[in-house]
């Protein structure tokens, strides 16, 4: 096997969104080229309800999608547009902002663990201002399988294959031609996901520890960015939850202001000026 090269392990950093909702942020901030197509992924687990009970209150996107995959917890959606979604664990939301959505993620739950992820996905210029669109996945119809090794694989985007495997997701989209593939490997397990060459591909472990490339140890709580050329392989010595996420560089532009990403300071103003008339979408 020629193995993709590990560029960085890094952990995410605390952080507070919403209205004080409790994360940790993996990805966003400074440097966010350098994992485009992708511009922020948060993790949210806790039991502590005082973390996530203010939710997230009605506010703006434009210029890219969200995806939010929940594992425990529930989580109400609404919109302007008049989209309403309860997310429960095993579903996806697939919301494309593009020219702009004003929409609000509220827990509809007093107690109890809320776990799960939101991944900001980038769209390309061309594709920035179209309608935007909404799409609630259920659990139950997210494909799912097992490999030989009895990895559970859920498909949620792109296509998992390896060797004789092969499961094609949930979504698939033009442009960035994102995997989202959340990998469970059990204690003793391994797994080599086949991505296509030139795909930025990023590893998240978020429950275990996991072996990477045969060479690194990667704690729950770290990041692995790998090179765009070759093979992966993900070992597990003791059981680990890894979130596999790959994606098509845009290689364009990327302004970012807040909840709205263009590709230029003029089109960030615009959205401003957008939001504050209420002509936002």
């Amino acid at each position: 096997m020629n193995l993709r090269r590990i560029l960085a392990v890094q952990p995410g950093q605390p952080a507070s969104d919403g209205a004080g909702v409790r994360l940790n942020r993996v990805i966003g901030g400074a440097g966010i080229e350098r994992f485009d197509p992708f511009l922020m992924l948060d993790e949210f687990s806790t039991e502590n309800a005082d973390d996530y009970i203010a939710g997230f209150p009605p506010h703006p996107h434009r210029g890219f999608e969200t995806i939010t995959y929940m594992l425990e917890g529930r989580m109400r959606h609404e919109d302007h547009l008049g989209n309403v979604g309860l997310l429960q664990g095993g579903d996806v939301q697939w919301m494309t902002a593009a020219r702009g959505i004003i929409h609000s993620e509220m827990p509809e739950q007093e107690q109890g663990a809320m776990r799960g992820f939101q991944l900001w996905l980038n769209l390309p210029a061309e594709s920035k201002m179209a309608d935007p669109e909404y799409r609630d996945i259920p659990n139950a119809q997210i494909p799912r399988l097992r490999t030989e090794q009895n990895v559970e694989v859920v498909v949620i985007a792109g296509t998992f294959k390896e060797g004789e495997n092969h499961q094609l997701g949930a979504v698939q989209r033009p442009h960035t031609e994102p995997y989202i593939l959340d990998l469970r490997l059990p204690a003793g397990s391994s797994v080599r996901p086949e991505l296509p060459a030139g795909h930025r591909a990023l590893l998240y472990v978020y429950q275990g520890v996991a072996q990477v490339q045969q060479s690194q140890e990667v704690k729950a709580g770290r990041l692995v960015r790998l090179d765009d050329q070759g093979d992966l392989l993900i070992d597990s010595t003791e059981g680990a939850g890894v979130l596999l996420i790959a994606g098509k560089p845009l290689h364009e532009p990327i302004v970012q202001y807040g909840p709205f990403v263009m590709n230029s300071r003029e089109e960030i103003e615009q959205a401003l000026r957008d939001f504050r008339d209420g002509s936002f979408a």
